[in-house]
């Protein structure tokens, strides 16, 4: 069980990674061994709060695939193990975010000198434009 805060935790079992090339740093073995690791966590059958796991949709972004499993790619290190450590460290990351229910907006309402002030700024300006117009002479 790996814990996320001190409500949530997720079973190792629903973690699957899969080690693939990877691109980056690496020098001759760039070629020879798999070091990065490709996570992947199905959040519809996890057992995390439906509140967070609405909010990791949101978070996660296109780490999120259609059919609702989160992916992440490490790549960073040279070794499988640090990229390992690594996409794990991220995921659980990803989830405390979520776990944070967001702030609720607090309606305020526009003070009025505020209200006022944009209304003489506006007069303002009007006059000036007014200004500018050619008015229309007797000739015409």
């Amino acid at each position: 069980m790996i814990r996320i805060t001190g409500t949530i935790g997720i079973d190792e079992r629903d973690i699957e990674e899969s080690f693939i090339r990877a691109s980056g740093p690496g020098g001759q073995n760039v070629n020879k061994l798999a070091t990065a690791v490709q996570l992947r966590f199905d959040v519809t059958r996890s057992g995390l709060p439906t509140g967070v796991r609405a909010r990791l949709a949101q978070v996660a972004g296109r780490r999120l695939n259609a059919d609702g499993v989160l992916v992440i790619t490490a790549q960073r290190h040279r070794t499988q193990a640090r990229n390992r450590e690594d996409a794990r460290e991220r995921l659980i990351e990803l989830i405390r975010r979520a776990a944070e229910p967001p702030v609720p907006r607090r309606a305020t309402r526009v003070p009025v000198r505020a209200r006022r002030e944009r209304l003489e700024t506006k007069k303002r300006r009007s006059g000036v434009k007014r200004l500018r117009t050619k008015k229309p002479s007797a000739e015409d």
